[in-house]
């Protein structure tokens, strides 16, 4: 067991650092984060050293896409501009590439993040607005069909 022991003398600043070091030794990778590193499998589209993009194993529609920072941040908003720039970037390039492979009439975008303490976008291919609902979301997959779909997409992207 581990304790930490944090004196309320004396400077703040030392108590914020305190809880910062507790974290840092307590906190467990995201299951995102576990894709990345290989520690999961996952159906790649793109990768880069910011930012990787890969097929959901839940998804709301064929193609649906997630595309994550390597950095675990919770909430998109305390994102840096350059990183969250770079994901918009890389989700446009997944999206032009959704619209060659399924050509729907839309490529959605969700940034939710509730199931998962990890900024993620969410890139879906649809043909109607009703269609961007995670009611739709699959419970499970055809990973032959998901490995399918991530090498057609990634195959669009290296052009």
């Amino acid at each position: 067991m581990l304790c930490l022991t944090v004196s309320t003398s004396g400077n703040s600043g030392m108590i914020q650092k305190g809880w910062a070091f507790f974290f840092e030794l307590v906190h467990m990778s995201t299951v995102f984060t576990k894709i990345i590193t290989g520690d999961l499998p996952g159906h790649f589209v793109y990768r880069d050293e910011t930012a990787v993009a890969f097929l959901s194993i839940n998804p709301i529609r064929p193609g649906h896409t997630l595309v994550v920072p390597h950095r675990e941040v919770s909430h998109w908003v305390d994102l840096d501009s350059e990183t969250m720039q770079h994901l918009t970037s890389v989700a446009h390039r997944v999206a032009q590439a959704q619209m060659e492979v399924f050509q729907p009439q839309r490529v959605g975008m969700i940034i939710a993040g509730f199931e998962v303490p990890h900024t993620h976008i969410h890139l879906v291919p649809i043909d109607r607005e009703s269609q961007l609902s995670f009611a739709h979301a699959a419970a499970s997959v055809d990973h032959q069909e998901l490995a399918q779909i991530a090498q057609d997409l990634a195959s669009r992207l290296v052009r």
